[in-house]
């Protein structure tokens, strides 16, 4: 996937997202210009810097989602986070550099299923002989009787088949047997106000190798054992330090970190008050965005060409607000609409995951059918417009609230009115919001 042209990223992402034609296409070209980097000779790769932006629109518009779908479309490391969760170096609270920290734990975890599919058929094959193990313990006979032809290792080894019959037809599932589980022991009251986040890496590593791993009895079935013995084998079977390695390396050429509420951090000098933390962390960001080597449990870490999305509703401030050298670091800007009437319909009912198909999906568990008309699906978008035109503008989270407060009743008695067939039109859809969203003030507390 991580050939994928812009239009092909531009088509994955219609799929999901509704307008925002510009925020689409610098994406995708940002995503291809990195396919493009690695094209080039090592020397000029190096080069070449990440494509970072700032998308500047209100809340509810696909700004997260537009770079949630891309990471998801090219496998990359995808980490969201607020600015307003990090403080300036020296203030009690996360450092911006925790963000990479993260970015490199997710790549890993990443990294560790796909190893996972890799080792999967030798690790079924060690857990179903350990299950077998398990359920008919060796005795102290059999270790003694190493002739392979006697008759007490035949009948010995025609048990086991038995049992492996068994357990890959699924008969002992419900069985209860005892297998050894390895854990680890936490640390409880040894700085227990920190994160382990927040700990330097070496202190990380330390604090891990203070606590030995404990192995303990547990009785269990054998549908649970399977599971457990299972992560234990893939554990020994998979090479942690090329996990490592592969995840770092995915992480400086892959990664994407979507910072928003940047706009949150841009406000005019002040000398005093929250301002001046604000100040620092903007100045915190500017090596981590520019590209800078970060220290992590796993090593080292280098930022020069990991794509830095930020976000921003940019209401009480504008970009230019931002400091000038942070400016620099986010060159491309891209500015998002506000929704329609028009777009609030097609997002009820264009995209793969609309949410007129899941209320229908969630009420067919039920054995109800929903069949929503094209006239409510216009009531729904007109009263979810209107509300956002005289009460706060969400955008499309809206829709959301409207249709919760639509089908309300409906979802409440489901379980009775299993095998019936009901029609959403737009008088129903009326008849639930009658005398809401007309009313302002009441429109403000309930939708």
């Amino acid at each position: 996937m991580n050939d994928l042209t812009p239009q092909q990223i531009v088509d994955a992402l219609d799929k999901y997202i509704v307008g925002q034609a510009d925020a689409k296409r610098a994406s995708a070209v940002a995503i291809r210009n990195r396919w493009r980097r690695r094209q080039l000779p090592e020397e000029l790769r190096n080069e070449v810097g990440p494509s970072n932006m700032i998308l500047i629109g209100p809340t509810g518009v696909g700004k997260t989602e537009i770079a949630r779908r891309l990471a998801s479309l090219v496998n990359a490391p995808f980490i969201k986070v607020e600015a307003t969760k990090y403080t300036e170096v020296g203030y009690h609270g996360r450092d911006v550099e925790s963000m990479i920290r993260d970015l490199v734990e997710l790549a890993v975890h990443m990294v560790h299923d796909e190893q996972t599919e890799v080792v999967r058929t030798e690790a079924e094959r060690r857990s179903e002989e350990q299950l077998i193990d398990a359920i008919l313990p060796p005795t102290d006979f059999d270790r003694q009787d190493t002739a392979a032809e006697s008759d007490t290792a035949e009948r010995r080894h025609r048990s086991r088949e038995k049992i492996r019959i068994q357990l890959q037809s699924g008969e002992l599932e419900e069985r209860n047997i005892d297998i050894t589980v390895e854990s680890k022991g936490t640390p409880i009251g040894i700085m227990s106000n920190v994160g382990m986040d927040q700990l330097e890496p070496e202190m990380q590593n330390f604090m891990e190798r203070l606590m030995p791993t404990q192995q303990k009895k547990r009785s269990t079935t054998v549908k649970e054992a399977r599971k457990i013995i299972f992560n234990q084998q893939c554990e020994q079977l998979i090479d942690r330090d090329k996990t490592t390695e592969i995840a770092i390396r995915r992480t400086e050429d892959s990664g994407i970190v979507f910072l928003d509420e940047i706009d949150k951090l841009a406000a005019p000098s002040q000398s005093h008050g929250p301002d001046i933390s604000r100040q620092g962390v903007q100045r915190d960001l500017l090596p981590i965005i520019e590209g800078c080597t970060v220290q992590c449990r796993y090593g080292p870490v280098k930022t020069d060409h990991i794509l830095f999305i930020s976000a921003g509703a940019f209401h009480s401030s504008k970009p230019s607000d931002l400091m000038p050298e942070l400016q620099g670091r986010l060159p491309i800007r891209v500015e998002l609409v506000d929704l329609t009437k028009e777009d609030f319909k097609r997002i009820l009912t264009a995209p793969q995951n609309a949410l007129t198909k899941q209320q229908v999906a969630l009420l067919a568990t039920e054995g109800v059918l929903i069949d929503f008309t094209e006239d409510a699906v216009d009531a729904l978008a007109d009263a979810a417009f209107r509300v956002n035109e005289s009460t706060d503008n969400i955008g499309a989270r809206r829709l959301t609230t409207v249709m919760e407060r639509v089908m309300e009743e409906i979802s409440f008695d489901a379980p009775e009115r299993n095998g019936e067939t009901i029609k959403i039109d737009r008088a129903y859809v009326e008849k639930r919001l009658e005398g809401v969203s007309e009313d302002s003030d009441l429109s403000r507390f309930i939708l």
